[in-house]
């Protein structure tokens, strides 16, 4: 779940179960905005449908901010936050194998669970493709080692890469969930589907 208090305070098993309710409530909130349905999913590149784009930003943009303040006053410490690191190639490679995936089945890994957890058999197909995709991968992770590994940078923040304060960064990208928005209301208008 991340190091909102000290070990003394909240036990590993107490936050273990908070991650739990957590996860819960985030399939929840999965389920209820319609993600669990490929056509709305496929929609945002489409663009007769922006829901998924709407609720990953506000979802982006209250952790950010949610993050910020805790740490503001101290009750949370930002560096012992678990980032990933940063192989350049593998994460251009691996979005672009992703977005493949995305637009081709219509789900992402935690929305084809979504929907499996419903009994779409669509997703459980998508999620036996993953789990193949997987398998492949870490069978051949010895010959693909190299390229996987290739262009390390660390792992930078956003305002670590640009340089900029954590708040000039959660303005920015206030503004860019905002602008996002707007742009989806016009792509929904431009490209209505009228069976959907």
């Amino acid at each position: 779940m991340g190091p909102l208090v000290v070990n003394e305070i909240i036990s590993q098993n107490t936050n273990f179960f908070f991650a739990f309710l957590i996860g819960i409530g985030f399939g929840f909130i999965l389920e209820s905005s319609g993600f669990s349905s490929s056509r709305k999913l496929a929609g945002v590149f489409y663009g007769y449908d922006t829901v998924v784009l709407k609720v990953f930003f506000t979802a982006a943009i209250v952790a950010m901010t949610g993050l910020l303040f805790l740490s503001l006053f101290d009750w949370i410490d930002l560096d012992l936050v678990y980032i990933n690191p940063t192989y350049l190639w593998s994460v251009i490679a691996g979005g672009i194998i992703m977005g493949a995936g995305f637009i081709t089945g219509g789900f992402c890994p935690g929305t084809s669970v979504c929907a499996a957890s419903i009994g779409k058999i669509d997703a459980l197909f998508f999620i036996g493709g993953m789990v193949i995709g997987i398998l492949i991968f870490t069978e051949a992770y010895p010959l693909l080692e190299d390229f996987y590994k290739a262009k390390f940078l660390g792992t930078p923040t956003l305002g670590q890469a640009l340089g900029l304060k954590d708040g000039v960064v959660a303005l920015g990208v206030i503004l860019a969930a905002i602008g996002m928005f707007w742009v989806g209301e016009w792509a929904e208008k431009k490209f209505a589907r009228e069976e959907y």
